[in-house]
């Protein structure tokens, strides 16, 4: 009786407390939210390549993600419409899910952090080149390098003989191998000349995860990266190293029998390899065999079809010496040359070569490079080319930032756009990368300069008319003595130094100079008025990321400046009025530290490019901006409600690329509904949101194909009930950081021009698209869509979603989702068990995808999702599945992917040339079968198979037929 009444006084209670239980809910699911926020605020600052998430602080952000997404909006639906009699059962959910958000929210405290340090990786694989004579050279340095006798060891060869070659392929294998080997670090610093010990100390303590950047002196730094490195069993490559110098002044310890360490150098000189008491290594020249080998490989086999060309090939290869940069070079420069009368001339001109230059380019080298120099096509492309040694030595240079300074000296032609120029630029860079003067680096999005093409480049640039004075990197703390600077001198690079001050009775006569930079000494706080006094035809003039405060007056002197460049300069406060200067084409304020716009703006009637993205600047003056009628490029961070009018930006007709940042939902809205009243611009990037949560930067590259009308939602938590305008020619739509965001149906508008779509670090977002939906929005915003980004989207379920109950209409509103998309990335979502359902393979969904590209998603079981078998319907007939586009399939680190499409299903993908299938293994079956006689799928582009782990799990796969495993054997790669 106890009992039955104890339940009876419950329900009563239940009833009776109803109201206050569910305010007392909804304040500690408020007070959960908060906390969540907080912690997605602080793992957003993590710095992902040093620190991972916990598992545990990741399952708990999906466990209040429930109760304050799912679970709570359907208590607060109930509490709407339960009756008082139906008060008890619901208010005792109320009185548990309080108990179980008190419960989630006690763990969400983390005292221990909410992040784990990533095992750092021993090293960084580098680019190699295909070794040639080397290889005899290589394993004399392994055998010293495995052995014990020998703790430095000094590789020794004229510059452009591959001792930096042979020396890549040397630190590549060592971290292949590190685990026989047992180095901890492996690491590789190229050496800068003359020596700058902080810069060598910086590189070292970079690479062994340590800072040095609160030390100021030589011998504390040396202490502290002493101590860390005496720890470690570490194999140190230095080179091209050119000065003396010993171990313990850098902080580096001595290699003993006893650590196990060991030190490579490559230098040109013998006697830097004998102070550092090294064994030495000579790398000599290529015989003649190989090097004649080299030249084919690099200007085409398809020479030797030229009629009495051998001697003659011969004879040219010979004049290389035997040195593989040259080789290259030369090569380079007579690639499609067909013409025996033109062989001929070359070779009379490479013999000759040596005649026409001055004495100190008599060395076989300085005498190729120069070869290939004078064969360049005309005096604009080697003007490009020498510009680059403006540069400190192994720069990596941007290609958009070195095409951008081409345009503005006015070395590439004149032409209608500012797109037009860098495509013409482009065409000159892939010109000086095909004759191998410049090579290619970070990813193609850099180049550099071999330093034996650059001595080359400064030593034709030393004496005469139109000399360079090149002191980049270099780090001086004084700008050079007077008599340095003559009469003679075209352009000046003295970039990248600590110069500190310039003497204010410093008068240079310089009536020649037309290039000055002095960018990256940030110490330089003041420039005297008396600088630029004797410079009067000075045109480009940069000093971004100094400490300037202040530009001095005479520069409103400088008629003839076109390009004024002061990026970066956070302590510049006030500018002269820059009325006067009428030749202005280009003004990058971008960081600088102004607080008003620069006085009389208005006036530069010739400006084509202008970067007002000061962070304190505030307001810019209404009707300045639509004067500029010139421009072709502007850009203005951040965008407050009373700076860039729509109306006035709509003005400039020939505006090629505008980008804005808006810190407010109202203004970027309001600013929007204007452009498309006003008309519409070529090319845009409008933000909205956190700059802080933004790391990617600007983007504007004139070298892509089409130039994207974008936008970017950043940190800015949208809901539905927001006023969100979006452009109406948007192209190109961006969303990170946006919490609120559940799918993109909040967009309602039908965006026929939109091509790619990114969705990153979104943790609300748990379906992109909805085949259920009432409203097709969400489908037709995907029917166009070509490249689909899904990152970090922690409580993704679906991709495509089709409910049981709408699955008869699935093939009707499927039929054209994704039937345009081309790439397809899903990186670290972590709820994701399906890619994609059956449904979407029904119609023409997919028809044009090329990329498959999934990586860390703990949870996915299938690529392609299927209904179970209904019952009866057996079939021993495979099932086909068409991809006819899809060239790649990259599947990595999937620890549950069970199936790439299920059993009875065989995958037809013609144009498949690439698989890489790593860390996923429950993968038992790979569902592609090879073309055979009485079988109509096939494989035949199939390039190269990647796996991890060799025979144990390829051996396990199972097969459409047997004899297949065999058939791709030779395509199989292991990862490493």
């Amino acid at each position: 009786m106890e009992p039955i009444i104890g339940l009876a006084l419950g329900e009563v209670d239940c009833r009776i407390n109803f109201q206050n239980d569910v305010d007392d809910l909804r304040k500690r699911v408020a007070d959960l939210k908060r906390r969540r926020n907080d912690k997605v605020a602080e793992l957003l600052t993590v710095d992902d390549l040093e620190q991972q998430v916990k598992e545990e602080v990741q399952g708990w952000l999906e466990d209040a993600r429930k109760v304050i997404e799912i679970e709570m909006p359907d208590i607060e639906e109930q509490v709407q419409t339960v009756s008082y009699l139906s008060r008890g059962n619901l208010g005792r959910r109320v009185r548990q899910k309080i108990q179980d958000v008190r419960e989630i929210y006690d763990r969400g405290s983390f005292p221990e952090g909410l992040v784990i340090k990533r095992s750092p990786p021993i090293g960084i694989p580098l680019p190699t080149e295909n070794m040639v004579g080397e290889v005899n050279v290589k394993e004399k340095i392994w055998k010293y390098l495995m052995g014990h006798e020998v703790g430095i060891i000094g590789v020794c060869g004229i510059g452009g003989v591959g001792k930096t070659t042979v020396m890549k392929h040397i630190h590549n294998e060592l971290l292949i191998l590190n685990k026989a080997i047992g180095f901890e670090k492996v690491v590789w610093v190229t050496v800068s000349h003359p020596l700058n010990v902080f810069r060598l100390q910086d590189d070292i303590a970079r690479a062994m995860n340590i800072s040095l950047s609160d030390l100021w002196d030589e011998l504390s730094r040396a202490s502290r990266l002493m101590d860390v490195m005496k720890e470690v069993k570490y194999a140190l490559i230095l080179d091209d190293v050119w000065d003396k110098f010993t171990l313990h002044r850098i902080g580096i310890p001595k290699p003993t029998m006893e650590n196990g360490c060991k030190i490579v150098i490559t230098s040109r000189s013998i006697d830097v390899c004998y102070y550092l008491k090294s064994q030495v290594v000579k790398v000599p020249p290529l015989l003649e065999q190989e090097s004649l080998n080299l030249f084919l490989d690099k200007v085409g086999q398809d020479v030797l079809r030229i009629p009495n060309l051998e001697e003659i090939l011969k004879l040219m290869v010979a004049e290389c010496a035997g040195l593989p940069l040259a080789i290259v070079v030369i090569a380079g420069s007579m690639r499609g040359v067909q013409d025996i009368f033109e062989w001929r001339n070359a070779l009379r001109e490479l013999r000759q070569c040596v005649v026409d230059t001055e004495k100190d380019l008599e060395d076989e080298i300085f005498k190729c490079l120069k070869f290939s120099y004078d064969r360049l096509p005309n005096s604009s492309i080697q003007e490009c080319f020498l510009y680059c040694s403006l540069h400190p030595e192994d720069w990596m240079i941007r290609r958009r930032d070195l095409i951008e300074d081409w345009i503005c000296e006015g070395i590439v032609e004149k032409l209608g756009s500012r797109r037009e120029m860098h495509d013409k630029g482009n065409v000159i860079l892939n010109r000086l990368l095909n004759c191998c003067l410049l090579e290619e680096a970070n990813e193609k999005a850099c180049v550099k300069m071999h330093d034996v093409v650059r001595d080359m480049a400064l030593r034709i640039k030393s004496t005469g008319p139109g000399c360079f004075m090149v002191k980049a990197g270099m780090r001086l703390t004084e700008i050079p003595d007077e008599d340095e600077w003559n009469e003679a001198l075209d352009k000046v690079s003295l970039m990248n130094n600590e110069i500190s001050y310039i003497p204010q009775n410093m008068s240079l006569k310089c009536s020649m100079l037309s290039t000055l930079t002095l960018k990256g000494n940030n110490r330089l706080r003041e420039i005297s008025e008396c600088f630029f006094a004797n410079m009067p035809l000075l045109k480009f003039l940069d000093l971004s990321n100094t400490g300037i405060e202040v530009l001095p007056n005479s520069i409103c002197n400088l008629e003839y400046l076109t390009t004024l460049i002061l990026c970066g300069c956070e302590s510049l406060k006030r500018m002269p009025s820059l009325s006067k200067l009428k030749a202005l084409k280009k003004l990058d304020l971008d960081g600088a530290g102004l607080c008003e716009a620069p006085e009389g703006i208005e006036m530069l009637e010739n400006l084509q490019y202008l970067d007002l993205s000061c962070p304190n600047l505030r307001v810019l003056p209404e009707g300045k901006i639509s004067k500029l009628f010139r421009l072709q490029y502007l850009r203005k961070h951040p965008i407050f409600s009373t700076d860039i009018r729509a109306e006035e930006v709509a003005r400039l007709k020939m505006l090629e690329w505008f980008e804005v940042r808006f810190v407010w939902l109202k203004d970027f809205s309001s600013f929007v509904s204007k452009l498309n009243l006003f008309g519409e611009l070529n090319h845009y990037l409008i933000k909205l949101g956190d700059k802080g949560k933004d790391k990617e930067g600007y983007f504007w590259e004139f070298n892509n194909n089409d130039l994207p009308k974008q936008v970017n939602l950043i940190g800015y938590d949208i809901e539905e009930k927001d006023e969100l305008v979006l452009p109406n020619d948007l192209q190109d739509l961006r969303i990170k950081h946006c919490y609120a965001v559940d799918d993109i149906s909040i967009f309602q508008k039908d965006f026929t021009q939109l091509r790619t779509c990114a969705l990153e670090d979104c943790f609300g977002i748990v379906c992109v698209v909805s085949l259920s939906s009432s409203s097709s929005t969400s489908s037709t915003v995907m029917n166009n869509l070509e490249v689909l980004t899904l990152e970090g989207l922690y409580g993704l379920r679906n991709v495509v979603k089709v409910e049981k109950t709408r699955a008869s209409l699935a093939p009707t509103i499927s039929l054209h989702i994704f039937s345009n998309l081309k790439q397809l990335r899903v990186c670290n979502c972590s709820k994701l068990k399906k890619l994609f359902p059956c449904e979407l393979l029904q119609g023409q969904g997919l028809q044009n995808l090329e990329l498959i590209d999934m990586k860390n998603c703990c949870e996915i079981e299938e690529i392609i999702g299927w209904e179970e078998e209904e019952e009866g319907n057996q079939t021993t007939t495979p099932i086909l599945i068409t991809l006819p586009k899809l060239s790649v399939l990259d599947l990595q680190f999937l620890p549950e992917l069970k199936r790439i499409c299920p059993e009875k299903r065989v995958m037809v993908c013609e144009s498949l040339n690439k698989i890489k299938i790593s860390h996923c293994p429950k993968v038992k079956r790979i569902p592609f079968c090879l073309g055979r006689e009485n079988a109509q799928p096939s494989l035949p582009a199939v390039k190269s198979i990647n796996i991890d782990n060799p025979n144990q799990w390829w051996n396990s796969l199972e097969w459409e037929n047997p004899d297949d495993k065999i058939v791709l054997l030779p395509f199989l790669r292991y990862s490493r």
